[in-house]
């Protein structure tokens, strides 16, 4: 199976199935001196764990992580990290009906068409448990960005069709979801994120554009199926004039309120997202994420077996009435691997810059 590296200088390699013994990551191209413990790369996968509040799977997943290699006396030491996280709570058991049975929305039908063989036990590879890889590859990534002055934040910002930043939309949208899983149904949901502080030049102006090296990462999230950068699809509807951000001087002593460096210019609105011709533009990055709906769901379903028989399926077992809860975090960490990964780059773009390093 090809596709499990993802990166260019900051290198992620995946590897681990849903009901395996464990997932893990190896990273390639991290600096030396980063300081690195378990227990920071633990905060990040606290925030997806299973088993947490409403709206989550009833599965319990400690996932402690433990770090193999690659860190000595508490510090990167510039040699290939991997990290390990082992399962505790599979019921593969839930999953044996299911052997023979393409679930709707899942992988399983074009699994099966490539493979030949699939592991039905929660999807295998194709499971979204094999975001505890990404998340603890990207909380390296954004701890390093931390060091260079960039702050990574995503948060839920709709679920259910409900907005979630106030007290009112986070009540309706809790509500609505009790009643969907009650039915046995699922909901989708909307995650915003937010980079502050990257400098101008990010990104290339051709095929490694930064906004589609972003859309590349997040789609590669098993249930993520659209995104937009500042006004997205809204941009569509403008003119030229209302969709143009126009420039100001830049601040002189910084501009940490609206998410810039020291240095860079201004923009008076931010209908581009902090993205202009394939390159960071030095304001506040935005990106809207938009996830399906769970496609595990307890209500009867028409599909096929392995042999072109129909039947009908209620899929039981332990499963997220909506995915978006817990996507946050592996929206961040993804981001923050396809940012370091772009400033890494940025440093060997200028001949002042290599100077700098070797005067």
């Amino acid at each position: 199976m090809a596709g499990n590296i993802f990166g260019k200088l900051f290198r992620i390699a995946s590897f681990g199935e849903s009901h395996g013994p464990a997932l893990g990551v190896v990273i390639d191209g991290c600096p030396a001196g980063l300081s690195l413990t378990e227990e920071k790369i633990q905060a990040f996968l606290d925030r997806r764990r299973p088993g947490q509040g409403f709206g989550s799977t009833a599965r319990r997943e400690g996932d402690r992580v433990e770090i193999l290699s690659g860190v000595f006396e508490g510090r990167t030491s510039g040699t290939a990290i991997a990290m390990l996280v082992r399962n505790a709570d599979q019921r593969s058991k839930d999953y044996e009906e299911l052997r023979d049975v393409f679930r709707p929305g899942h992988a399983d039908y074009p699994f099966q068409e490539k493979y030949g063989l699939r592991d039905f036990r929660g999807g295998g590879r194709s499971s979204g448990r094999e975001t505890v890889a990404r998340v603890a590859g990207g909380a390296v990534a954004s701890l390093i960005l931390s060091e260079l002055g960039v702050s990574v934040h995503a948060e839920l910002t709709e679920l259910a069709g409900e907005e979630f930043v106030s007290e009112e939309g986070r009540k309706r949208a809790e509500k609505k979801l009790s009643e969907l899983r009650k039915e046995g149904d699922s909901a989708g949901g909307v995650v915003t994120l937010s980079v502050k502080g990257l400098p101008a030049g990010i990104g290339e102006p051709v095929f490694d554009k930064l906004d589609a090296r972003l859309a590349e990462a997040m789609l590669s999230i098993g249930a993520v199926k659209a995104l937009e950068f500042g006004a997205g699809e809204e941009s569509a509807r403008m003119r030229g004039s209302e969709n143009n951000d126009s420039f100001l001087p830049a601040f002189s002593s910084g501009g940490e309120e609206d998410g810039q460096r020291k240095g860079t210019l201004r923009k008076e609105s931010n209908h581009s997202g902090g993205v202009l011709g394939g390159m960071s533009d030095g304001s506040e990055l935005l990106l809207r994420v938009f996830f399906k709906p769970t496609p595990s769901i307890g209500l009867p379903q028409r599909t096929v077996d392995r042999w072109g028989r129909e039947r009908v399926i209620a899929i039981s077992g332990r499963h997220d009435p909506t995915v978006s809860i817990r996507a946050a975090v592996v929206v961040e960490c993804m981001a923050a691997l396809v940012l370091l990964d772009g400033m890494m780059e940025n440093a060997l773009s200028r001949l002042d810059q290599l100077k700098k390093i070797y005067p």
